[in-house]
């Protein structure tokens, strides 16, 4: 079943290279082109709700409102919202997120001008695309343990360089009750320290790079 009008394309990202060269590759498509382009994730849910497009080509790393956030309000403007997220970043607990949210397809900055437009109209469609490094990343963690919101919260304090005691000091818990939940997360995550641990985590899209 084919469409009567061109796909309308809001294009979302922080880096106006980016957002340059996606509206070159889009409106060379005879059946697709853009309609908005935001730079944060608050403009991103204000010119949807604006433009009503057919579908939003979205980054997730973003200042003020990310991507995961304006994914989140464009589904409450439109339940069934078609959002293809491009990102640099290939990490399975992230894309989870995504898809958990709705997001339609997954892609990486890394695809090809026919993979970008494959998805676009994919997506216009509700056809979900995802990219076969993001399948191939969720194959290699199903099933692993996820960390808990304490075990995130110092991960992210280890990632400071904070020490044990000090991250025991700004949580009021004891340095034992640090070190119960460091030998956790060392475990989940499959690290051989804490230097390691904060390194995968950050792949996974645990936490922020």
């Amino acid at each position: 079943m084919g469409r009567d009008n061109p796909i309308r394309v809001l294009v979302v990202d922080d880096h106006p290279i980016v957002r340059d060269g996606l509206r070159s590759t889009i409106e060379l498509e005879t059946d697709m082109g853009v309609v908005g382009e935001a730079a944060d994730g608050a403009q991103a849910i204000e010119l949807f709700e604006t433009l009503c497009p057919d579908v939003t080509l979205l980054d997730l790393q973003m200042p003020h409102v990310d991507g995961l956030q304006a994914l989140t309000g464009i589904r409450k403007v439109k339940p069934d919202a078609r959002v293809v997220v491009f990102t640099s970043y290939p990490g399975d607990v992230r894309v989870t997120q995504a898809l958990t949210l709705g997001a339609t397809s997954y892609l990486l900055k890394s695809a090809s001008r026919e993979e970008i437009i494959d998805a676009i109209r994919s997506a216009s469609f509700g056809h979900q695309v995802i990219a076969s490094e993001i399948s191939d990343e969720l194959a290699a963690h199903q099933g692993m343990a996820v960390l808990t919101v304490r075990e995130l919260g110092i991960l992210r304090l280890v990632k400071e360089g904070m020490s044990n005691r000090l991250i025991a000091e700004s949580l009021f818990i004891s340095d034992e009750t640090v070190k119960t939940h460091m030998k956790s997360i060392l475990v989940k995550l499959g690290a051989s320290d804490r230097t390691h641990a904060v390194t995968i985590a950050q792949r996974r899209g645990f936490i922020d790079s």
